[in-house]
């Protein structure tokens, strides 16, 4: 599943780089720490490589 919005690509290829042993997981905040915690580096990869060409920066939760 592609990330919907600029900011998910980017919480996930933060977290795609801490489950990888690039950054520490200390460093990990808010949804990049809630995807870190919950995905697999495999669904992680998968968000990160979305392009981000047309994507919103922010999507609602609700949508």
């Amino acid at each position: 599943m592609p990330a919907q919005s600029k900011a998910q690509q980017r919480a996930a290829g933060a977290a795609l780089s801490a489950k990888r042993g690039d950054t520490k997981v200390s460093d990990l905040q808010g949804a990049s720490r809630q995807m870190y915690d919950s995905m697999s580096e495999a669904e992680l990869d998968d968000y990160a490589s979305t392009e981000l060409d047309g994507l919103p920066e922010h999507v609602d939760e609700d949508d």
